[in-house]
């Protein structure tokens, strides 16, 4: 049966049940926003080279290349009759990612920091591709714009709160400075919120939100058992791989171009911003602990921002069908421009508007791309084919980290460290003007 068909058998669902479906995305989006927001504030204060944090994040990208398509396989085909078919993976995803959370911030040294990112990384993925499938399985296609907008406004919040953590937990008392080499406490006490938000979120979803058994379990389970085996299982993953929907493949390159525009923020913000706008370029300094939780606190604004657009959309796309190749292309080009403006900041402050419109473009990230793919995409291979969708995340991130930032900024702008946020803007308006090699009109209007 097509993926059309499926998913318009599928009744509407309300605000509030979308709502705790998409909820455990508030756990994982603290683990993202906190590893995005301070993991290379950790490597610098363990003595990490600007040049070097790149590489130090490789290892995250990696992980998603090789888990998610995996993920996605499994879980296509998983059944459980207590947990279903996604919420396995949503379990399994958060007791390691919480566990990593908390260990993260207590590292002594570069290798560890660097180990746990490759945890936590790891962990996290288990638990995000099912996230996105969920949305499929249980919307009808009118609805999937809608549904994924959602999502969005639940990352929103996540990315908004996590991001303020430090910058919170220091406001209650906690210290904000330590020995040279050394975490401040307040890293360490927000990294723990985040793993207690994680696991809860989780299990919110968990315990309110039911699954679709497959159409026929029985033939469900004969062809689970005809394909069983690991060999089977990675031919049938490099088979989808070759077999890719055209819109899929046109997707990617907008989304490579959209990921190593955000993988240059979270690996270059912090060092970037504190340099250019605030002046505190030593990470040994207290100066450098203060400004590093301004910029982590500026860059929660990118979440804010993200979550009011979220909330516009979802009360545009719940009531009208929109094109949502143009939306996805004018809300790139706005983040662009947000990060292009950053060279020009003169005062901290100005940073809310450059991250105001750099939210607008990854609340459009998180769910436009989502909403045309599943629109494309076979129902009964959702996972596996969300999972596949991720190497158009993860691939641009291992160029960036083994030398495309380093040598691009240079080579295009100059050797200032802020130089890296033109570098991204250029990256995030060239996806979108990529979205203009969309033109299946079944997946752009929804």
């Amino acid at each position: 049966m097509s993926n059309v068909s499926i998913s318009s058998e599928r009744p509407r669902l309300s605000f509030w049940q979308i709502w705790n479906m998409s909820f455990g995305f508030l756990g994982i989006q603290f683990g993202f926003a906190l590893q995005g927001g301070f993991m290379s504030r950790i490597f610098q204060t363990l003595g990490a080279d600007k040049d070097a944090i790149p590489l130090l994040w490789i290892a995250a990208p990696l992980t998603g290349l090789i888990v998610q398509p995996i993920i996605g396989y499994l879980s296509d085909r998983t059944w459980s009759s207590r947990l279903g078919r996604r919420r396995p993976y949503f379990l399994l995803g958060a007791i390691l990612s919480s566990i990593a959370l908390f260990f993260v911030p207590y590292s002594s040294a570069l290798w560890m920091a660097a180990g746990f990112l490759w945890i936590l990384d790891a962990s996290i993925n288990i638990s995000m591709e099912p996230f996105r499938a969920l949305v499929a399985d249980k919307l009808p296609d009118n609805q999937r714009s809608y549904g994924f907008v959602i999502q969005t406004l639940v990352i929103g919040v996540g990315t908004w709160v996590a991001s303020n953590l430090p910058w919170m937990v220091t406001k209650l008392g906690v210290a904000n400075e330590a020995a040279p080499g050394t975490i401040p406490d307040s890293v360490k006490v927000a990294f723990a919120v985040g793993a207690f938000v994680f696991m809860a979120s989780i299990l919110y979803t968990i315990f309110t939100t039911k699954e679709y058994p497959p159409e026929d379990l029985e033939k469900f389970y004969a062809e689970k058992k005809k394909n069983a085996g690991i060999l089977v299982g990675f031919k049938e993953v490099f088979g989808n791989i070759a077999q890719m929907p055209l819109v899929m493949r046109k997707l990617g390159v907008v989304q490579f171009f959209s990921w190593f525009a955000f993988f240059t923020m979270w690996s270059f913000a912090t060092p970037a911003l504190t340099e250019h706008v605030f002046k505190a370029a030593d990470p040994s300094t207290s100066e450098y602990n203060v400004a590093a939780n301004e910029v982590g606190r500026y860059m929660g604004v990118y979440g804010l921002a993200s979550m009011a657009y979220a909330l516009l959309l979802s009360f545009v796309t719940s009531r009208v069908r929109v094109n949502r190749k143009y939306l996805h292309l004018s809300s790139l080009v706005i983040g662009g421009m947000g990060f292009i403006s950053m060279f020009f900041i003169t005062e901290p402050w100005m940073l809310n508007f450059s991250f105001v419109a750099i939210g607008i473009a990854w609340a459009s990230i998180l769910s436009m791309p989502y909403a045309m793919l599943s629109s494309a995409i076979d129902q009964s291979k959702m996972g596996v084919y969300m999972g596949l969708f991720n190497m158009f995340i993860v691939i641009p991130q291992i160029v960036a980290a083994v030398g495309g930032i380093n040598f691009s900024y240079r080579f295009l702008f100059g050797e200032a460290t802020i130089n890296t946020m033109l570098l991204a803007g250029t990256s995030l308006i060239l996806a979108g003007l990529a979205n203009l090699i969309i033109t299946d009109k079944s997946v752009v209007k929804g």
